[in-house]
C-alpha cells in the first residue's frame, strides 16, 4: 500500500493559496477519478484507489499544515504503511515558481508541516515533491505563501500538473528512481 499526502489548509479560504499546493496536486490527480469520494478519518480527508494493482491511499490532512504530522502518523500506523511508501507533496519557497525538488529524504528547510511529520514519523527518511512557489521578500513569509497565486502564476502551475501527476504515477507503480530531480520551468 502507498500513502501520498498533500499538504495545505482546510477551507474554501485557503483555495487556490500558495500553501496548499499539495492539497491541489491531490485534488488534480483525483479529477481523474470523478466517482470517487473522500472519506474522513483521523483528521483527515482521503481516498482510497488501486492503480495498477497497488492499493494507494490520497490523503489531505484536516488539522492545518503545522499539525499535519500528526494526521500522517495515524494513518501510517492505523493501515501499517511502511515510510519509504509514503510520499509528502508540498509548497517550497526556495524554489522558482513552477520547479519541483523530489527527494528520498532530507530536512524540512524551515518548513513546518515538514517539521511536524519529521517529528512525528520520528525521522527525515520519507519521500518528498516540493513545488516552488517562489518568494516575494517585501512580504511577510506567511502572508505570502497564504496569498493566493496570480493568474500568471495559476498558468505556470497549470503547466507542470501533468508532470506532477506522471511523478504521483511512477511513486505508485515503483517505476521511478529516486534521486534528486528538479524541473526548471521556463517562462516566455
Amino acid at each position: 500500500m502507498k500513502l501520498i499526502v498533500g499538504l495545505g489548509n482546510p477551507g474554501k479560504e485557503y483555495r487556490r493559496t500558495r500553501h496548499n499546493m499539495g492539497f491541489r496536486m491531490i485534488d488534480s490527480f483525483l479529477e481523474k477519478y470523478p466517482l470517487l469520494l473522500k472519506k474522513r478519518k483521523f483528521q483527515g480527508e482521503y481516498v482510497e484507489i488501486t492503480i495498477a494493482s497497488e492499493k494507494v491511499i490520497l490523503l489531505e490532512p484536516q488539522s492545518y499544515m503545522n499539525l499535519s504530522g500528526e494526521v500522517v502518523r495515524k494513518f501510517v500506523d492505523y493501515f501499517k504503511i511502511p515510510l519509504e511508501n509514503v510520499l509528502i507533496i508540498c509548497d517550497d519557497t526556495s524554489l522558482d515558481l513552477g520547479n519541483y525538488r523530489l527527494r528520498a529524504q532530507g530536512t524540512c528547510s524551515g518548513h513546518n508541516g515538514l517539521r511536524n511529520i519529521e517529528e512525528n514519523l520520528g525521522t527525515q527518511n520519507y519521500r518528498r515533491l516540493r513545488i516552488g512557489v517562489g518568494r516575494n521578500e517585501t512580504v511577510e513569509l506567511k502572508d505570502y505563501v497564504l496569498g493566493k497565486l496570480s493568474k500568471e502564476e495559476e498558468n505556470v502551475i497549470e503547466e507542470i500538473i501533468p508532470t506532477i501527476h506522471t511523478i504521483m504515477e511512477e511513486f505508485i507503480t515503483e517505476d521511478f528512481t529516486w534521486m534528486m530531480t528538479y524541473h526548471n520551468h521556463k517562462n516566455g
